[in-house]
């Protein structure tokens, strides 16, 4: 099915080219590419246009580009423009304006993609339902996911993320969401930010972008609760968690070695439902989502029966077993949330990690709640005390060990008692090289960081410490 003809991209760009083409898909990396997209050859780290030759090769429709690249015939089918990331906006603002799909837009310190994914988990039943593809946040993630958009859209799911003030609020225009949704604001991007009251004020601009009739969600149970809100006036508010006040408020949370249960309290209607991941932020996310599903006005019961096929993904909370030995039982768990990291994250993710259920009968080995963390980064000058603050959680009471890498996490390490003090290392290599990484059966390890750490690397040594599962023949 046609996403994109020649003529409507250079109506929506102003580009010109002189082939006919239609495109079936949108793409920005030659390694994804299928055939029939349109290659957009936006330059970051490397300059796209170096790979227009080879998408074309690969199938592609078109390029998108701001010059013929070296290479490619003159007669190509190449969308030229001024700028190539001004044109993808292009493409993503009519990609929005063309379609009538209700659209829900989520930004937060922490919990954006995992609440993306409930979002879209639990409205693809009652709708054809378009989302972001992994964490496509930023200035050039948010149009490309509308420039994809499918024209039987029914629900879209726009995750929005930020580095820097002035960063959201022109994407929420683009979107043009009909709820937005606020997770939680903690200390994440210090280095742009003068406190956390000031990050508050920048999630706060998505609510500029909400359609007129809009709904802003927000999470209730914050210190800058207050802000979001005074942004949000002249909208329609409704906020979730855990306080008296809040509109979708959970009255209790049930958490299981796999799971979390929530009981939920909207106005005197009482909702029950249940994540396939343990965690107190992943059932406040949860919730979250579910205010928003029902703000788009879409059914909840029916979403808090699907919300049950939610499960955490790779490198956000997803666990996994590794066999250890053959034999029955010879595993550990493995707690995989090494994509990011800041002090609020780290310390929901600590916190499961300390609700880990243990199993010792019968073990020569005391299995132990090991911990395994890199550096968050962005975090201004207090980052070395924010670092080391780590050591006085609740959550830090109940695990044995704790391995640190970075050079920020060295005031964790120094600040740990000797009893808990792992390893310490520069980098997640040098961990993995300089010794092996004790682990044994019944130990559940959590690995965790900011991505710039490479903490993926250890989870995969971790993943690859697995044996083959016993064969049984009948």
């Amino acid at each position: 099915m046609t996403l994109w003809s020649v003529k409507e991209a250079m109506a929506a760009t102003g580009g010109h080219c002189a082939v006919d083409w239609n495109a079936t898909g949108v793409s920005i990396d030659t390694r994804t590419l299928q055939p029939g997209d349109l290659f957009v050859a936006l330059t970051a780290a490397r300059d796209g246009h170096e790979f227009v030759a080879q998408a074309l090769e690969k199938g592609a429709a078109a390029a998108l580009v701001s010059r013929v690249p070296d290479g490619v015939a003159a007669d190509a089918p190449l969308l030229i423009v001024d700028d190539v990331q001004t044109g993808l906006d292009a493409l993503g603002q009519h990609g929005r304006d063309r379609r009538n799909a209700r659209v829900v837009a989520v930004t937060g310190s922490a919990g954006k993609t995992s609440t993306k994914e409930m979002l879209a988990t639990a409205l693809a039943p009652q709708g054809r339902t378009h989302a972001s593809v992994a964490s496509y946040n930023n200035h050039w993630g948010v149009p490309l996911t509308l420039a994809r958009m499918p024209a039987d859209t029914e629900y879209a799911v726009i995750e929005i993320g930020m580095n820097h003030p002035g960063e959201i609020a022109p994407l929420a225009r683009m979107a043009r969401p009909h709820v937005a949704m606020i997770t939680t604001v903690a200390p994440a991007h210090l280095e742009a930010f003068a406190d956390v009251s000031a990050i508050a004020c920048e999630k706060a601009t998505i609510f500029e972008g909400l359609e007129a009739d809009g709904i802003a969600v927000v999470n209730g149970d914050l210190d800058t609760t207050p802000l979001l809100l005074d942004a949000a006036v002249g909208f329609e508010t409704v906020t979730f968690g855990e306080g008296a006040d809040c509109t979708y408020r959970a009255d209790s949370i049930t958490l299981m070695p796999d799971a979390a249960v929530v009981q939920a309290l909207v106005g005197t209607r009482a909702l029950t439902f249940r994540v396939r991941a343990p965690g107190r932020h992943f059932a406040m996310n949860a919730l979250g989502a579910l205010a928003a599903i029902e703000a788009l006005g879409a059914d909840a019961a029916m979403a808090c029966v699907d919300l049950s096929d939610w499960s955490a993904v790779a490198g956000r909370g997803a666990r996994e077993t590794v066999r250890l030995a053959p034999g029955r039982g010879q595993t550990m768990e493995l707690i995989d949330d090494a994509y990011n990291a800041n002090p609020a994250s780290m310390a929901a993710a600590l916190a499961v990690l300390t609700d880990a259920e243990m199993r010792t009968a019968g073990r020569a080995h005391h299995p132990r709640r090991i911990a395994i963390l890199g550096d968050m980064k962005e975090l201004g000058d207090d980052a070395g005390q924010m670092h080391a603050d780590l050591a006085r959680l609740p959550a830090m009471e109940a695990i044995d060990t704790v391995h640190c890498v970075g050079p920020l996490m060295r005031s964790l390490f120094s600040a740990l008692p000797a009893e808990k003090q792992g390893l310490w290392a520069e980098t997640s290599d040098d961990l993995l090289a300089g010794a092996q990484l004790s682990v044994g059966v019944g130990d559940v390890v959590l690995v965790k960081g900011s991505l710039s750490m490479g903490m993926a690397r250890i989870v995969d040594a971790l993943r690859k410490m697995s044996h083959p599962a016993p064969q049984h023949h009948e």
